[in-house]
């Protein structure tokens, strides 16, 4: 079998039309051999949050996956630190599984951070909830854009404390989305100004 044949992660074709290296591997096979990685079992052994990750037969391709990124918006960007713009498939269609040409964009690191939920850590609670046994009150907390934990105050229900968590998140949401709209993809900027947090 020749060596452009063999499946990469077990799932994708590397083909022969663009290459992997120039001197290491390029942006193109990295972001690519990383979301094959996402999309198989061992992945998801490791990073739970992954499971049922898959991508679309155009996205198994290196040399769709290679095009698809030379038209995308962002896809050459880097933020204020130097690194470049991530691959998301979740902000075009919340939730979604599949990684694929209709819905993967490309965002810089800050907008990813803002979007990931931590479910194991709070529990039972809505997102951004803890309780706190000690004083019993409900304490709401979140990240702030330098990725620092934010505490937004004690409440005495978890709908008071989700409230607080849902206000602060979203309206850094829109801040973080408006200092990138002339960088952002318009449908990705879109997506962010009507994000809405729920509950879980």
């Amino acid at each position: 079998m020749r060596n452009s044949n063999k499946l990469v992660r077990g799932i994708g074709v590397k083909g022969m039309e663009y290459t992997t290296k120039e001197g290491r591997h390029t942006k193109e096979y990295s972001l690519w051999s990383s979301m094959l990685r996402r999309c198989t079992e061992k992945s998801w052994i490791k990073h739970p949050s992954y499971k049922g990750v898959t991508c679309s037969e155009n996205f198994k391709s290196y040399t769709f996956f290679y095009e698809w990124c030379q038209s995308q918006v962002g896809f050459g960007n880097k933020d204020e630190r130097g690194k470049s713009w991530q691959l998301d498939k979740d902000i075009l269609a919340e939730g979604s599984k599949v990684y694929s040409e209709g819905v993967c964009c490309f965002v810089p690191q800050m907008i990813n951070t803002l979007l990931i939920k931590c479910d194991a850590s709070r529990g039972d609670w809505p997102i951004g909830v803890y309780w706190n046994k000690e004083r019993g009150v409900f304490k709401s907390h979140s990240m702030d854009r330098d990725g620092k934990k934010r505490f937004l105050g004690c409440f005495k229900t978890p709908q008071e404390a989700f409230q607080a968590y849902k206000t602060f998140k979203e309206a850094l949401i829109k801040e973080v989305a408006n200092e990138y709209k002339e960088q952002l993809d318009s449908r990705v900027y879109q997506a962010l100004m009507n994000y809405e947090v729920n509950e879980k």
